[in-house]
């Protein structure tokens, strides 16, 4: 039920053409794209020491970006709504694979496993 919300949310969103202002400080989308991919990485590390800080992880990521926490959730709002996010995490995938040729194969089976899942709620 959660997960319709969340698509029919994100069909509304989608539809209007321009339904926020583009934020103040608006990261730009490669730099986006590389602090998502941080964050997927850190996540999955989380994974194997569930005893690690996944919020300072998180912290130090934006801090060694030199991005506000603030910023950084404007300009996802922002891409959200403009529809550029799936473009964003797509290049983040990318980055991903470049670092680590090996996941190529774990997002290739989430993403067929998930097909009909838009790419920000994979």
């Amino acid at each position: 039920m959660k997960n319709f919300f969340l698509i029919l949310f994100s069909i509304l969103v989608m539809s209007c053409s321009q339904l926020i202002d583009p934020p103040k400080n608006l990261i730009p989308k490669d730099e986006m794209s590389e602090i998502i991919a941080e964050f997927a990485v850190n996540d999955q590390f989380n994974n194997l020491l569930p005893q690690s800080d996944l919020e300072n992880a998180t912290r130090f990521v934006l801090k060694n970006k030199k991005v506000k926490a603030s910023d950084f959730t404007e300009s996802y709002k922002y891409y959200i709504a403009s529809g550029d996010l799936e473009e964003i995490l797509n290049d983040a995938q990318k980055i991903i694979v470049a670092k680590d040729p090996a996941a190529k194969d774990y997002i290739d089976k989430n993403v067929k496993e998930n097909q009909n899942v838009p790419a920000f709620a994979r």
